[in-house]
């Protein structure tokens, strides 16, 4: 009955989706307080106060205003002026509201630009490790993903690989930064680097390649870090942004993405876009979220980036005190663990034995590791660090 492009979906489903329901049913048969689950971004910070207080003066508005209708499919027009404002002020850009469509979360956003963009052999690059999803994305639309290995010294694209395997066909880049799963802010210095690569091998092949920018741990940097924007770097950049991370929200499903107008023929690929986000099924961004976010904005609601910061601390200083490895993250709230065997796989099943569950690097196109995501109680980091020293002994990580 399904079609034949499903099928490898299917029997691909995602392994983070699937250790979710796991670990659901582990703490069905242990009790919760008893099973350690590191397995989903999940924001456990609650979302700011503002997000209630915007909610409940929105629909307030009701009675004058229509809440829940249609609107222009790349979403109200205050809404999109007031991000744009935003983010002019943030980072001395000159973005307009036309610049701005407004998408169900940063996945529907990657999928729109796709659908704008690609034709069917199109090659998009991403840099490993990676969110597993792009796979699918960039297939939906009949394109092939091209991954480039990544240096496990610093977890920063590894450019002389992507220079090298940019060919006529690619039609676009993926970065994350801060990136899941390993934390990494992409720097000034790589981001030049790169940006150097793809303005000359478009002069090269006579092509545009976008570089599509998936930004949804933007506000999650630690220590004082900056997160350079890339559109101060390359013309064809797009960016794809989320709250869902950032004001805790990842069931509203509220995004944006940012097509400036340095992109090439920038007006036709806007048009496509917003065309796209209607014929995708979604039609507009939700009409209630759009005007919370507004306001959300206009109050500087923000998440308790010191809870994650006080989980990331706990955890990498508990981990790496238990004689694990790995780079401490500048961002996101995920730590990607060295596994202490080479399969990581089976280092994932042996963590169960202890009611531990993280996520194989082979879902991010990079085994040898595994994803611990620190989105969780602190509370639960606690108990989970005895665990996490049980699973070392059995590998003599600690005698």
């Amino acid at each position: 009955m399904i079609s034949e492009k499903m099928k490898p979906m299917v029997n691909n489903n995602s392994v983070i989706r699937a250790m979710f329901e796991e670990g659901k049913a582990m703490a069905a048969e242990f009790g919760p307080e008893n099973v350690y689950d590191f397995s989903l971004g999940n924001p456990n910070v609650p979302a700011p106060k503002e997000v209630k207080e915007a909610i409940l003066e929105t629909l307030e508005e009701e009675e004058s205003t229509f809440v829940h209708g249609y609107m222009s499919n790349a979403g109200y027009e205050d809404v999109r002026e007031t991000i744009a404002g935003s983010l002019n002020e943030r980072f001395g850009t000159d973005f307009h509201l036309n610049n701005i469509i407004m998408v169900v979360g940063a996945a529907s956003g990657m999928n729109i630009i796709f659908k704008t963009i690609l034709n069917p052999g199109d090659e998009v690059i991403a840099f490993a490790p990676y969110f597993v999803e792009y796979n699918n994305y960039v297939k939906n639309y009949d394109g092939n993903i091209v991954v480039i290995s990544p240096d496990t010294e610093s977890f920063q694209p590894n450019l002389t690989e992507f220079e090298s395997k940019i060919t006529p066909k690619t039609k676009a880049v993926i970065i994350n930064s801060p990136n899941n799963p390993s934390g990494v802010i992409y720097s000034d210095a790589t981001l030049k680097k790169m940006a150097a690569i793809l303005e000359a091998k478009q002069n090269e092949y006579g092509t545009d390649i976008i570089l599509f920018s998936d930004e949804p741990y933007r506000e999650l940097a630690y220590d004082g870090a900056e997160v350079p924007y890339v559109t101060k770097y390359y013309a064809n950049t797009i960016v794809g942004y989320s709250y869902s991370k950032s004001l805790s929200l990842p069931g509203e499903r509220i995004g944006y993405v940012v097509i400036p107008d340095e992109v090439t023929d920038s007006a036709e690929v806007i048009t496509a876009a917003t065309i796209a986000n209607r014929i995708l099924g979604s039609v507009n961004a939700p009409s209630l979220m759009q005007r919370v976010i507004k306001r959300c904005i206009e109050k500087g609601a923000q998440v308790d980036l010191a809870a994650y910061d006080r989980n990331r601390n706990l955890l990498y200083e508990g981990l790496t005190n238990l004689g694990y490895t790995c780079t401490k993250p500048e961002g996101a709230f995920y730590l990607f663990l060295k596994s202490p065997e080479p399969d990581e796989k089976a280092f994932s099943e042996h963590a169960k034995k202890y009611h531990l569950l993280v996520v194989p690097g082979s879902s991010f196109a990079c085994p040898g590791y595994v994803r611990v995501a620190y989105c969780v109680s602190y509370e639960q980091i606690e108990r989970a660090l005895p665990a996490f020293e049980k699973l070392a002994r059995d590998y003599q990580l600690i005698r």
